[in-house]
Protein backbone atom coordinates (compact mmCIF):
# COMPACT_ATOMS: atom_id res chain seq x y z
CA UNK A 1 0.00 0.00 0.00
CA UNK A 2 1.17 3.47 -0.61
CA UNK A 3 0.90 4.56 2.83
CA UNK A 4 3.50 2.35 3.72
CA UNK A 5 6.46 3.52 1.87
CA UNK A 6 8.95 4.73 4.32
CA UNK A 7 10.02 8.58 3.42
CA UNK A 8 12.56 8.62 6.77
CA UNK A 9 15.62 7.35 4.15
CA UNK A 10 17.26 9.35 1.62
CA UNK A 11 15.37 7.91 -1.39
CA UNK A 12 16.03 8.73 -4.98
CA UNK A 13 13.93 8.82 -7.83
CA UNK A 14 12.28 5.63 -10.10
CA UNK A 15 15.16 4.50 -12.25
CA UNK A 16 12.59 5.35 -15.10
CA UNK A 17 13.20 9.09 -14.01
CA UNK A 18 16.86 8.92 -16.42
CA UNK A 19 14.36 8.71 -19.16
CA UNK A 20 12.87 11.87 -18.11
CA UNK A 21 15.67 14.02 -17.19
CA UNK A 22 17.68 12.60 -20.54
CA UNK A 23 14.86 13.77 -22.57
CA UNK A 24 14.82 16.98 -20.90
CA UNK A 25 18.28 17.79 -21.81
CA UNK A 26 17.99 16.48 -24.97
CA UNK A 27 15.41 18.70 -25.63
CA UNK A 28 16.91 21.57 -24.65
CA UNK A 29 20.15 21.07 -26.82
CA UNK A 30 17.77 19.91 -30.19
CA UNK A 31 16.09 23.58 -29.26
CA UNK A 32 18.94 25.47 -29.34
CA UNK A 33 20.20 23.85 -32.95
CA UNK A 34 17.60 22.20 -34.75
CA UNK A 35 18.08 25.21 -37.00
CA UNK A 36 21.55 23.75 -37.68
CA UNK A 37 20.96 20.15 -37.82
CA UNK A 38 17.96 20.98 -40.73
CA UNK A 39 20.46 22.82 -42.64
CA UNK A 40 23.18 20.07 -42.20
CA UNK A 41 20.59 17.73 -43.29
CA UNK A 42 19.76 19.71 -45.99
CA UNK A 43 23.70 20.43 -47.65
CA UNK A 44 24.61 16.61 -46.57
CA UNK A 45 24.45 15.61 -50.33
CA UNK A 46 27.99 18.34 -50.90
CA UNK A 47 29.94 17.29 -47.99
CA UNK A 48 32.27 14.57 -48.29
CA UNK A 49 32.30 11.42 -45.92
CA UNK A 50 34.75 12.38 -43.77
CA UNK A 51 32.79 15.70 -42.69
CA UNK A 52 30.06 13.27 -42.89
CA UNK A 53 32.06 10.94 -40.36
CA UNK A 54 33.24 13.62 -37.88
CA UNK A 55 29.50 14.99 -37.85
CA UNK A 56 28.15 11.90 -36.38
CA UNK A 57 31.01 11.07 -34.35
CA UNK A 58 30.15 14.72 -32.68
CA UNK A 59 26.41 13.39 -31.95
CA UNK A 60 27.86 10.19 -30.83
CA UNK A 61 30.24 12.15 -28.39
CA UNK A 62 26.80 14.56 -27.20
CA UNK A 63 24.68 12.10 -27.12
CA UNK A 64 27.00 10.06 -24.18
CA UNK A 65 27.70 13.19 -22.58
CA UNK A 66 24.06 13.92 -22.01
CA UNK A 67 23.25 10.70 -20.44
CA UNK A 68 26.32 10.01 -18.42
CA UNK A 69 25.25 13.72 -17.07
CA UNK A 70 21.43 12.87 -16.78
CA UNK A 71 22.97 9.65 -14.91
CA UNK A 72 24.48 11.62 -12.16
CA UNK A 73 21.48 14.25 -11.72
CA UNK A 74 19.19 10.90 -11.08
CA UNK A 75 22.00 9.60 -8.79
CA UNK A 76 22.68 13.02 -6.82
CA UNK A 77 18.73 14.01 -6.72
CA UNK A 78 17.68 12.39 -3.08
CA UNK A 79 14.97 13.29 -0.65
CA UNK A 80 13.24 12.35 2.43
CA UNK A 81 11.05 13.20 5.46
CA UNK A 82 13.04 14.12 8.18
CA UNK A 83 10.44 15.73 11.28
CA UNK A 84 8.29 17.96 10.04
CA UNK A 85 10.45 18.78 7.19
CA UNK A 86 11.18 17.52 3.57
CA UNK A 87 14.59 17.58 2.46
CA UNK A 88 16.57 17.46 -0.62
CA UNK A 89 19.95 16.73 -2.01
CA UNK A 90 20.88 17.05 -5.40
CA UNK A 91 23.59 18.71 -7.30
CA UNK A 92 26.53 17.29 -9.30
CA UNK A 93 29.71 19.01 -8.69
CA UNK A 94 28.24 22.37 -6.42
CA UNK A 95 25.95 20.40 -3.94
CA UNK A 96 22.79 21.94 -3.18
CA UNK A 97 20.73 21.20 -0.02
CA UNK A 98 17.39 21.76 0.83
CA UNK A 99 15.10 21.90 4.05
CA UNK A 100 11.42 22.96 3.54
CA UNK A 101 9.31 22.97 6.38
CA UNK A 102 5.99 21.41 5.68
CA UNK A 103 3.96 24.66 7.13
CA UNK A 104 5.69 26.28 4.47
CA UNK A 105 4.33 24.11 1.79
CA UNK A 106 1.02 24.70 -0.03
CA UNK A 107 0.74 22.37 -2.94
CA UNK A 108 1.48 18.68 -3.78
CA UNK A 109 0.69 18.49 -7.66
CA UNK A 110 0.60 15.38 -10.36
CA UNK A 111 1.44 15.76 -13.72
CA UNK A 112 2.07 13.57 -16.65
CA UNK A 113 3.37 14.68 -19.78
CA UNK A 114 3.67 12.48 -22.97
CA UNK A 115 6.63 10.46 -21.83
CA UNK A 116 5.65 10.17 -18.39
CA UNK A 117 2.55 8.44 -19.88
CA UNK A 118 4.95 5.85 -21.73
CA UNK A 119 6.86 4.78 -19.06
CA UNK A 120 3.98 5.25 -16.53
CA UNK A 121 5.67 7.38 -13.67
CA UNK A 122 4.62 10.55 -12.45
CA UNK A 123 6.29 14.23 -11.38
CA UNK A 124 5.72 16.05 -8.11
CA UNK A 125 5.72 19.49 -7.98
CA UNK A 126 5.71 21.04 -4.30
CA UNK A 127 4.70 24.23 -4.26
CA UNK A 128 5.71 26.67 -0.93
CA UNK A 129 4.74 30.14 0.03
CA UNK A 130 7.30 32.83 -0.72
CA UNK A 131 8.91 31.00 -3.70
CA UNK A 132 9.38 32.86 -6.84
CA UNK A 133 8.92 29.17 -8.72
CA UNK A 134 7.88 25.89 -7.96
CA UNK A 135 10.23 24.90 -5.10
CA UNK A 136 10.63 21.06 -5.78
CA UNK A 137 10.44 19.28 -8.86
CA UNK A 138 10.48 15.24 -8.30
CA UNK A 139 10.36 14.06 -12.10
CA UNK A 140 9.64 10.97 -11.84
CA UNK A 141 7.56 8.71 -9.11
CA UNK A 142 5.43 5.80 -9.23
CA UNK A 143 1.77 6.68 -8.37
CA UNK A 144 1.98 5.02 -4.77
CA UNK A 145 5.16 6.71 -4.20
CA UNK A 146 3.89 10.25 -5.85
CA UNK A 147 0.50 9.31 -3.40
CA UNK A 148 2.21 8.10 -0.27
CA UNK A 149 4.65 11.36 -0.62
CA UNK A 150 1.46 13.90 -0.19
CA UNK A 151 -0.31 11.53 1.98
CA UNK A 152 2.76 11.86 4.19
CA UNK A 153 3.07 15.72 4.15
CA UNK A 154 -0.70 16.35 3.93
CA UNK A 155 -1.51 14.12 7.60
CA UNK A 156 1.50 16.18 8.98
CA UNK A 157 -0.46 19.62 7.82
CA UNK A 158 -3.66 18.13 9.36
CA UNK A 159 -1.65 17.18 13.02
CA UNK A 160 0.07 20.69 12.75
CA UNK A 161 -3.64 22.13 12.98
CA UNK A 162 -4.73 19.88 15.64
CA UNK A 163 -6.59 17.18 13.59
CA UNK A 164 -5.39 13.75 14.56
CA UNK A 165 -4.12 11.10 12.67
CA UNK A 166 -7.78 9.02 12.44
CA UNK A 167 -9.08 12.16 10.89
CA UNK A 168 -10.49 10.07 7.46
CA UNK A 169 -10.70 11.45 3.82
CA UNK A 170 -14.40 12.91 2.54
CA UNK A 171 -14.31 10.24 -0.84
CA UNK A 172 -17.19 11.97 -2.90
CA UNK A 173 -17.74 10.87 -6.71
CA UNK A 174 -16.54 13.53 -9.26
CA UNK A 175 -18.71 16.13 -9.14
CA UNK A 176 -18.19 17.33 -13.04
CA UNK A 177 -16.87 14.99 -15.36
CA UNK A 178 -15.96 15.89 -18.56
CA UNK A 179 -16.43 13.14 -21.32
CA UNK A 180 -15.81 13.51 -25.14
CA UNK A 181 -19.70 14.86 -26.22
CA UNK A 182 -19.00 17.83 -23.68
CA UNK A 183 -15.29 18.01 -25.23
CA UNK A 184 -17.00 18.77 -28.75
CA UNK A 185 -19.85 21.28 -26.93
CA UNK A 186 -16.82 23.13 -24.99
CA UNK A 187 -14.96 23.36 -28.04
CA UNK A 188 -17.91 24.99 -29.97
CA UNK A 189 -18.19 27.47 -27.75
CA UNK A 190 -14.81 28.54 -26.95
CA UNK A 191 -13.14 32.22 -27.96
CA UNK A 192 -11.74 31.07 -31.56
CA UNK A 193 -10.00 34.57 -32.14
CA UNK A 194 -7.85 33.36 -29.06
CA UNK A 195 -6.84 30.22 -30.89
CA UNK A 196 -6.56 32.03 -34.44
CA UNK A 197 -4.20 34.72 -32.64
CA UNK A 198 -2.00 31.52 -30.60
CA UNK A 199 -1.88 29.52 -33.82
CA UNK A 200 -0.44 32.64 -36.03
CA UNK A 201 2.04 33.67 -33.27
CA UNK A 202 3.46 29.98 -33.08
CA UNK A 203 3.25 30.07 -36.98
CA UNK A 204 5.13 33.29 -37.18
CA UNK A 205 7.66 32.07 -34.61
CA UNK A 206 8.40 28.78 -36.62
CA UNK A 207 8.82 31.13 -39.67
CA UNK A 208 11.34 33.19 -38.20
CA UNK A 209 13.47 30.56 -36.94
CA UNK A 210 13.20 29.18 -40.46
CA UNK A 211 13.49 31.86 -42.64
CA UNK A 212 16.87 31.35 -43.72
CA UNK A 213 16.37 28.40 -44.93
CA UNK A 214 13.16 29.21 -46.49
CA UNK A 215 15.42 31.83 -48.40
CA UNK A 216 18.28 29.39 -49.77
CA UNK A 217 15.34 27.09 -51.22
CA UNK A 218 13.03 29.74 -53.29
CA UNK A 219 15.61 32.70 -52.99
CA UNK A 220 14.57 36.26 -51.74
CA UNK A 221 13.63 38.29 -55.16
CA UNK A 222 10.81 35.01 -55.63
CA UNK A 223 8.90 35.02 -52.04
CA UNK A 224 9.04 39.21 -51.92
CA UNK A 225 7.71 38.96 -55.44
CA UNK A 226 4.66 35.94 -54.24
CA UNK A 227 4.08 38.44 -51.22
CA UNK A 228 3.73 41.69 -52.96
CA UNK A 229 1.15 39.54 -55.43
CA UNK A 230 -0.52 38.41 -52.63
CA UNK A 231 -0.80 42.28 -51.14
CA UNK A 232 -2.05 43.71 -54.55
CA UNK A 233 -4.68 40.96 -54.32
CA UNK A 234 -5.90 41.48 -51.21
CA UNK A 235 -6.08 45.63 -51.58
CA UNK A 236 -8.28 45.14 -54.93
CA UNK A 237 -10.63 42.58 -54.02
CA UNK A 238 -12.90 42.68 -50.95
CA UNK A 239 -13.89 38.54 -51.78
CA UNK A 240 -10.54 37.73 -51.87
CA UNK A 241 -10.17 39.15 -48.32
CA UNK A 242 -13.70 37.76 -47.08
CA UNK A 243 -12.67 34.63 -48.25
CA UNK A 244 -9.48 34.38 -46.07
CA UNK A 245 -11.12 35.64 -43.42
CA UNK A 246 -13.29 32.83 -43.74
CA UNK A 247 -10.53 30.46 -44.22
CA UNK A 248 -8.88 31.70 -40.82
CA UNK A 249 -12.33 31.66 -38.99
CA UNK A 250 -12.13 27.84 -39.98
CA UNK A 251 -9.13 27.03 -38.87
CA UNK A 252 -9.60 28.93 -35.89
CA UNK A 253 -12.51 26.40 -34.94
CA UNK A 254 -10.22 23.87 -35.77
CA UNK A 255 -7.43 25.18 -33.33
CA UNK A 256 -10.31 25.12 -30.42
CA UNK A 257 -10.85 21.76 -31.26
CA UNK A 258 -7.20 20.65 -30.72
CA UNK A 259 -6.37 23.35 -27.81
CA UNK A 260 -9.36 21.87 -25.69
CA UNK A 261 -9.08 18.74 -25.99
CA UNK A 262 -5.55 18.36 -25.31
CA UNK A 263 -5.48 20.21 -22.20
CA UNK A 264 -8.90 19.50 -20.67
CA UNK A 265 -9.38 15.87 -21.94
CA UNK A 266 -11.12 13.47 -19.14
CA UNK A 267 -11.23 16.91 -16.70
CA UNK A 268 -12.28 15.28 -13.60
CA UNK A 269 -13.04 17.69 -10.90
CA UNK A 270 -14.39 16.84 -6.89
CA UNK A 271 -14.89 18.11 -3.66
CA UNK A 272 -13.33 16.60 -0.96
CA UNK A 273 -12.22 18.05 2.95
CA UNK A 274 -13.44 21.45 1.35
CA UNK A 275 -10.41 21.94 -1.26
CA UNK A 276 -10.82 20.50 -4.54
CA UNK A 277 -9.05 17.57 -6.56
CA UNK A 278 -8.66 18.47 -10.44
CA UNK A 279 -7.09 16.22 -13.06
CA UNK A 280 -6.97 16.69 -16.87
CA UNK A 281 -4.73 16.50 -19.65
CA UNK A 282 -3.98 14.72 -22.86
CA UNK A 283 -0.39 15.09 -23.78
CA UNK A 284 0.10 16.77 -20.06
CA UNK A 285 -2.18 15.23 -17.45
CA UNK A 286 -2.13 17.20 -14.22
CA UNK A 287 -3.71 16.50 -10.81
CA UNK A 288 -4.33 19.28 -8.63
CA UNK A 289 -5.47 19.35 -4.90
CA UNK A 290 -6.28 23.44 -4.59
CA UNK A 291 -7.13 24.39 -1.03
CA UNK A 292 -10.01 26.79 -0.09
CA UNK A 293 -7.98 29.10 1.36
CA UNK A 294 -6.19 29.29 -1.31
CA UNK A 295 -8.57 29.99 -3.94
CA UNK A 296 -8.05 34.69 -3.60
CA UNK A 297 -11.40 34.35 -6.15
CA UNK A 298 -13.17 33.02 -8.95
CA UNK A 299 -14.55 34.02 -12.19
CA UNK A 300 -17.70 32.62 -13.94
CA UNK A 301 -17.78 32.96 -17.71
CA UNK A 302 -20.29 32.25 -20.27
CA UNK A 303 -21.49 33.66 -23.75
CA UNK A 304 -24.70 33.47 -25.66
CA UNK A 305 -23.98 29.98 -27.40
CA UNK A 306 -22.87 28.63 -23.81
CA UNK A 307 -25.88 30.06 -22.09
CA UNK A 308 -28.34 27.78 -24.99
CA UNK A 309 -25.92 24.65 -24.00
CA UNK A 310 -26.29 25.45 -20.48
CA UNK A 311 -22.55 25.44 -19.45
CA UNK A 312 -19.92 28.23 -18.35
CA UNK A 313 -16.57 27.90 -17.30
CA UNK A 314 -14.83 29.02 -14.07
CA UNK A 315 -11.27 30.07 -13.10
CA UNK A 316 -10.23 29.95 -9.63
CA UNK A 317 -7.59 32.07 -9.32
CA UNK A 318 -4.87 31.10 -6.60
CA UNK A 319 -2.30 33.07 -4.50
CA UNK A 320 1.40 32.50 -5.49
CA UNK A 321 4.21 34.19 -4.44
CA UNK A 322 6.51 35.66 -6.07
CA UNK A 323 7.10 36.22 -10.52
CA UNK A 324 5.23 33.57 -12.29
CA UNK A 325 3.32 33.17 -15.51
CA UNK A 326 -0.13 33.94 -15.46
CA UNK A 327 -1.11 31.12 -16.64
CA UNK A 328 0.31 29.34 -13.21
CA UNK A 329 -2.22 31.45 -10.88
CA UNK A 330 -5.37 30.09 -12.58
CA UNK A 331 -7.09 26.79 -12.93
CA UNK A 332 -9.70 26.80 -15.16
CA UNK A 333 -12.71 24.15 -15.16
CA UNK A 334 -14.83 23.89 -18.31
CA UNK A 335 -18.69 22.35 -18.66
CA UNK A 336 -19.84 23.34 -15.58
CA UNK A 337 -23.95 23.62 -15.26
CA UNK A 338 -25.87 25.31 -13.01
CA UNK A 339 -25.63 23.18 -9.56
CA UNK A 340 -22.39 22.92 -10.13
CA UNK A 341 -21.59 26.41 -9.75
CA UNK A 342 -23.77 26.68 -6.77
CA UNK A 343 -22.01 23.67 -5.22
CA UNK A 344 -18.17 25.47 -5.99
CA UNK A 345 -19.38 28.71 -4.52
CA UNK A 346 -20.97 26.89 -1.36
CA UNK A 347 -17.60 25.22 -0.72
CA UNK A 348 -15.89 28.38 -1.09
CA UNK A 349 -17.78 31.05 0.50
CA UNK A 350 -19.92 31.15 4.04
CA UNK A 351 -22.11 33.70 2.63
CA UNK A 352 -23.55 34.78 -0.92
CA UNK A 353 -26.06 36.97 0.03
CA UNK A 354 -26.75 39.82 -2.51
CA UNK A 355 -30.61 40.07 -2.86
CA UNK A 356 -30.64 43.37 -1.09
CA UNK A 357 -27.42 44.67 -2.26
CA UNK A 358 -27.86 47.61 -5.12
CA UNK A 359 -26.68 46.81 -8.20
CA UNK A 360 -24.48 49.65 -9.17
CA UNK A 361 -22.78 51.00 -12.56
CA UNK A 362 -19.99 53.23 -13.82
CA UNK A 363 -20.37 56.99 -14.23
CA UNK A 364 -21.15 58.06 -17.36
CA UNK A 365 -17.36 58.89 -17.95
CA UNK A 366 -16.67 55.70 -18.78
CA UNK A 367 -18.61 55.57 -21.32
CA UNK A 368 -17.64 59.00 -22.64
CA UNK A 369 -14.07 57.31 -22.22
CA UNK A 370 -15.04 54.08 -23.68
CA UNK A 371 -16.41 55.91 -27.20
CA UNK A 372 -13.20 58.69 -27.13
CA UNK A 373 -10.91 55.26 -27.33
CA UNK A 374 -12.99 54.17 -29.88
CA UNK A 375 -13.09 56.97 -32.03
CA UNK A 376 -8.88 57.16 -31.81
CA UNK A 377 -8.38 53.17 -32.98
CA UNK A 378 -10.94 53.87 -35.69
CA UNK A 379 -8.73 57.10 -36.90
CA UNK A 380 -5.17 55.12 -36.60
CA UNK A 381 -6.77 52.14 -38.60
CA UNK A 382 -8.03 54.65 -41.34
CA UNK A 383 -4.57 56.08 -41.61
CA UNK A 384 -3.46 52.87 -42.57
CA UNK A 385 -6.38 51.73 -44.65
CA UNK A 386 -5.56 54.79 -46.82
CA UNK A 387 -2.46 53.50 -47.67
CA UNK A 388 -3.74 49.72 -48.32
CA UNK A 389 -7.93 50.17 -50.09
CA UNK A 390 -8.99 52.72 -52.12
CA UNK A 391 -11.77 55.25 -51.06
CA UNK A 392 -14.62 52.41 -52.24
CA UNK A 393 -12.68 49.41 -50.25
CA UNK A 394 -12.26 51.80 -47.00
CA UNK A 395 -15.68 52.65 -46.65
CA UNK A 396 -17.04 48.85 -46.89
CA UNK A 397 -14.24 48.02 -44.04
CA UNK A 398 -15.28 50.84 -42.00
CA UNK A 399 -18.88 49.82 -41.71
CA UNK A 400 -18.11 45.95 -41.75
CA UNK A 401 -15.77 47.46 -38.42
CA UNK A 402 -18.66 49.40 -37.19
CA UNK A 403 -21.22 47.01 -37.47
CA UNK A 404 -19.00 44.88 -34.84
CA UNK A 405 -17.69 47.42 -32.65
CA UNK A 406 -20.92 49.64 -31.93
CA UNK A 407 -22.53 46.41 -30.24
CA UNK A 408 -19.66 45.28 -28.66
CA UNK A 409 -18.79 48.80 -27.28
CA UNK A 410 -23.22 48.74 -25.88
CA UNK A 411 -22.64 45.12 -24.35
CA UNK A 412 -19.54 46.18 -22.20
CA UNK A 413 -20.98 49.11 -20.83
CA UNK A 414 -24.29 47.73 -19.95
CA UNK A 415 -22.66 44.57 -18.44
CA UNK A 416 -20.36 46.37 -16.08
CA UNK A 417 -21.46 46.36 -12.56
CA UNK A 418 -20.81 45.55 -9.38
CA UNK A 419 -22.14 44.48 -6.01
CA UNK A 420 -20.94 45.03 -2.32
CA UNK A 421 -22.71 42.82 0.56
CA UNK A 422 -21.18 42.53 4.34
CA UNK A 423 -18.06 40.95 3.45
CA UNK A 424 -18.09 40.18 -0.45
CA UNK A 425 -17.99 41.34 -3.95
CA UNK A 426 -19.39 40.94 -6.87
CA UNK A 427 -18.36 42.46 -10.36
CA UNK A 428 -19.57 41.67 -13.32
CA UNK A 429 -18.65 42.41 -17.08
CA UNK A 430 -17.36 41.16 -20.81
CA UNK A 431 -18.51 42.27 -24.02
CA UNK A 432 -19.63 38.87 -26.23
CA UNK A 433 -18.51 36.43 -22.98
CA UNK A 434 -20.22 37.73 -19.47
CA UNK A 435 -17.93 37.11 -16.60
CA UNK A 436 -18.94 37.37 -12.80
CA UNK A 437 -16.21 37.41 -10.73
CA UNK A 438 -16.64 36.49 -6.55
CA UNK A 439 -14.41 38.25 -4.10
CA UNK A 440 -14.37 37.69 -0.09
CA UNK A 441 -12.98 41.50 1.25
CA UNK A 442 -10.99 40.17 3.90
CA UNK A 443 -8.63 38.57 1.11
CA UNK A 444 -7.38 41.64 -0.27
CA UNK A 445 -3.93 42.74 0.57
CA UNK A 446 -4.21 46.19 -0.99
CA UNK A 447 -6.56 48.77 -2.23
CA UNK A 448 -5.97 51.99 -3.63
CA UNK A 449 -8.21 55.10 -5.52
CA UNK A 450 -6.84 56.16 -8.76
CA UNK A 451 -7.52 59.72 -10.17
CA UNK A 452 -6.45 61.03 -13.66
CA UNK A 453 -7.05 64.68 -14.22
CA UNK A 454 -10.18 64.67 -16.07
CA UNK A 455 -11.37 62.22 -13.43
CA UNK A 456 -10.71 64.44 -10.87
CA UNK A 457 -12.50 67.29 -12.48
CA UNK A 458 -15.78 65.12 -12.50
CA UNK A 459 -15.32 63.98 -9.17
CA UNK A 460 -14.78 60.14 -10.45
CA UNK A 461 -11.94 57.50 -9.57
CA UNK A 462 -11.08 53.84 -10.72
CA UNK A 463 -10.78 52.09 -7.15
CA UNK A 464 -8.03 48.89 -8.06
CA UNK A 465 -8.12 46.18 -5.42
CA UNK A 466 -4.90 43.81 -5.32
CA UNK A 467 -5.16 40.20 -4.36
CA UNK A 468 -2.22 37.58 -4.27
CA UNK A 469 -2.63 36.32 -7.43
CA UNK A 470 -3.98 39.86 -9.37
CA UNK A 471 -6.12 43.19 -9.80
CA UNK A 472 -9.91 43.61 -9.80
CA UNK A 473 -11.27 47.28 -10.87
CA UNK A 474 -13.95 49.15 -10.25
CA UNK A 475 -13.60 51.94 -13.22
CA UNK A 476 -14.82 54.98 -13.17
CA UNK A 477 -17.37 55.23 -10.16
CA UNK A 478 -18.02 58.08 -7.96
CA UNK A 479 -15.53 59.80 -5.53
CA UNK A 480 -17.51 59.19 -2.77
CA UNK A 481 -18.60 56.09 -3.13
CA UNK A 482 -14.66 55.32 -3.57
CA UNK A 483 -13.75 56.19 -0.66
CA UNK A 484 -16.66 54.34 0.77
CA UNK A 485 -15.57 51.01 -0.21
CA UNK A 486 -11.81 52.06 0.77
CA UNK A 487 -12.95 52.43 4.12
CA UNK A 488 -15.10 49.57 4.36
CA UNK A 489 -12.50 47.37 2.64
CA UNK A 490 -9.69 47.95 4.91
CA UNK A 491 -12.07 47.94 7.65
CA UNK A 492 -12.69 44.27 6.85
CA UNK A 493 -9.43 43.29 6.23
CA UNK A 494 -8.01 44.67 9.49
CA UNK A 495 -11.07 42.90 11.51
CA UNK A 496 -10.89 39.50 9.86
CA UNK A 497 -9.06 36.49 11.69
CA UNK A 498 -9.77 34.46 8.51
CA UNK A 499 -6.96 32.64 6.63
CA UNK A 500 -6.57 34.03 2.93
CA UNK A 501 -3.38 31.79 2.00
Amino acid sequence: MSNEIDFSEFRTQSLKGIVIIYGKFLFQVLKGTWVLLFLFITKASKLSSVDIFYFYIGITVLLTFILIRSYLVYKNFKFKIEGDSFILKKGIISKNNTAIAFDRIQNVNFSQNVIHQLINVYQVDIETAGSDKTEISIKALSLDQAKALRKKITDAKLQEQSITEQTEVIKEKPLLSIGVNDLLKVSITENHLQSLLLLLAFLFGFYQQIQDVFLNFIGEEVLDNYLNKGKDLLAGSIILLLGVLIFLSIVAIISSFVRVFLRHFNLSFSIKNEAFEIQQGLTNKKAIILKREKVQFITIITNPLKRRLGISYVIFKQAISGKVKKADKLIKIVGCKKDHLEKIKATLFTSLDFQDAEKEKPHWYFTYRIIFRTILIFSCLNVLFYFVFNAQNQLLVNVFLLLIAIPLLYKRIRKLFFKVSNNMLLVGGGAIETSTTYLEMFKVQNVKIKQSIFQRRRNVADLILQTASGKIKLPSITEERANELYNQILYTIETSTKEWM
